[in-house]
């Protein structure tokens, strides 16, 4: 056991380290540049088309289908969850004020990559029993085989449709349904269930979690997708008006908070009376790392529900994605990090050992005293279960890649509500790192696809540009969308 333990660690240092980073940014830059900076020219695209046609009749979408809000709030429900709570005050604690800038310069980056993943989930998405299916094992299967490389896209597209459903629908699910225990256990008294035998408070929260989860797995897209457009926009505001309350309480803090974001970004900083030190490495490594992990881009994960949303040409819904990541790094992320760094959490954080998740819910409770401890612990039930949903609906898509039968769609979704269970009984521990390395390994043949697979994008956007240039309706030749056969 110490033995696979050592092995994870090394592998989550390796696929989580510099040499990740410089992957991940260095395909974001390629694709900025190589597509002429989408993030600026087609973010307001994107905008339009998401929230700007939430009550449109526009965003009516057809059967088996999402519409484009649909995808985008499914997108958004894994994307946003504990790590933005939890993770941007571990990256402040290790990484230092200055960690949020390059939090921020990483989601710019992520934007170009997020936008070619859901281009290509929208290119080469397929048809299971009536229903769209999309991701990257049906892109790297398809395009990898338009570049002669039939063997290598099915092995790889393998690899991560069975990588992506243990990291995130079982793994990464457990994990999730503990941290909702843990903080909802710690924030309210929840008693003991004495039904002939004892129920404990976690085993009661694991019971609920799951019938709720399986109520919404059991409706398939479509539920899930009435559940993420109720839900997301819901769970987000309420946290975005903690974040203001919190700012109007500290309002004197933020000019002065502000400005240390943007220093400790280029200049070495000192705190807790210089016992603490942050230089400009830490600073750039712990921003990117949060980043790159929080918005999941180039981790192929929200392709899989951009890809099913139905819209006349994959360029709108590659701009809609890159909503997804401004939504999440850019105001979720930020709204936490001023939270911690406007009260002063991350200087008591030091001086009581508080560590993630501990270090937001001090700032509330500081604030406003038991009650902002238990509006953040509800938060996170929001963020945590959205996320289950939302994960496992990716899990979902790659079970029909891989396999035809009904059966195994109904022993993964069993699965998925027995890990949810277990995950609120027991200690987590290692898993949670197990599942950092499985999430690490997807992005490789991830992002092999979208190396080979880049100048489809860019035929793609080129023919959106002709289109509006010319004035015409927008249209796409969705070559693969009848195909039933992932072969």
């Amino acid at each position: 056991m110490q033995a696979f333990e050592s092995f994870v660690k090394v592998m989550n240092d390796l696929l989580w380290g510099v040499p990740m980073m410089v992957v991940l940014l260095g395909f974001g830059v390629l694709a900025t540049i190589y597509l002429g900076f989408p993030q600026f020219s087609k973010l307001k695209l994107g905008w339009q088309n998401s929230f700007g046609q939430l009550f449109s009749q526009k965003n009516k979408n057809k059967e088996g289908s999402m519409s484009s809000f649909q995808s985008l709030a499914t997108a958004v429900a894994a994307q946003v969850g504990t790590g933005n709570i939890g993770g941007v005050g571990g990256a402040i604690l290790t990484g230092g004020p200055g960690a949020i800038f390059w939090m921020w310069m990483t989601a710019l980056l992520g934007m170009a990559t997020i936008f070619v993943e859901a281009v290509l989930a929208q290119r080469y998405r397929q048809t299971r029993e009536g229903e769209l299916v999309a991701g990257p094992a049906y892109y790297i299967s398809k395009g990898l085989e338009e570049h002669g490389l039939k063997g290598l896209g099915k092995v790889l597209a393998a690899i991560f449709a069975v990588l992506i459903i243990l990291a995130l629908g079982l793994v990464g699910n457990a994990v999730q349904s503990n941290s909702i225990s843990s903080v909802m256990t710690e924030a309210f008294s929840i008693p003991t269930l004495r039904i002939g035998f004892e129920v404990s408070p976690a085993l009661l929260i694991g019971l609920i979690l799951a019938t709720l989860a399986a109520l919404v797995f059991v409706g398939g897209m479509k539920r899930i997708a009435k559940f993420t457009e109720l839900v997301v926009p819901i769970m987000a505001l309420i946290y975005i008006i903690g974040a203001i309350a919190m700012l109007v309480k500290f309002s004197d803090h933020i000019i002065p908070t502000i400005s240390d974001i943007f220093s400790a970004a280029f200049t070495p900083k000192a705190v807790w009376g210089g016992a603490v030190g942050y230089s400009i490495k830490t600073a750039i490594r712990y921003g990117v790392a949060r980043g790159l992990f929080s918005n999941e881009a180039g981790m192929g994960s929200t392709p899989n529900s951009h890809g099913v949303a139905d819209v006349p040409h994959p360029v709108i819904q590659g701009s809609v994605a890159m909503v997804g990541v401004f939504i999440d790094t850019i105001v979720v992320c930020t709204a936490t990090a001023l939270i911690i760094l406007v009260s002063g959490a991350n200087i008591t954080a030091l001086e009581e050992g508080y560590q993630g998740a501990q270090v937001t819910m001090q700032a509330f409770i500081h604030a406003f005293g038991d009650l902002g401890g238990q509006f953040l612990a509800i938060s996170l039930l929001f963020f945590a279960f959205t996320t289950v949903i939302g994960w496992y609906y990716f899990g979902e898509s790659n079970i029909k890649y891989l396999f035809k039968s009904k059966v195994a769609l109904r022993i993964y979704q069993v699965l998925v509500i027995l890990f949810i269970i277990v995950g609120t009984t027991i200690d987590i521990g290692k898993i949670w790192e197990v599942a950092d390395m499985m999430n690490g390994l997807m992005v490789i043949p991830n992002v092999i696809g979208l190396i080979f697979l880049v100048r489809q994008a860019k035929k793609i956007l080129d023919d959106y540009n002709e289109q509006v240039n010319l004035d015409e309706q927008l249209h796409f030749d969705y070559l693969y969308e009848g195909i039933t056969e992932s072969d």
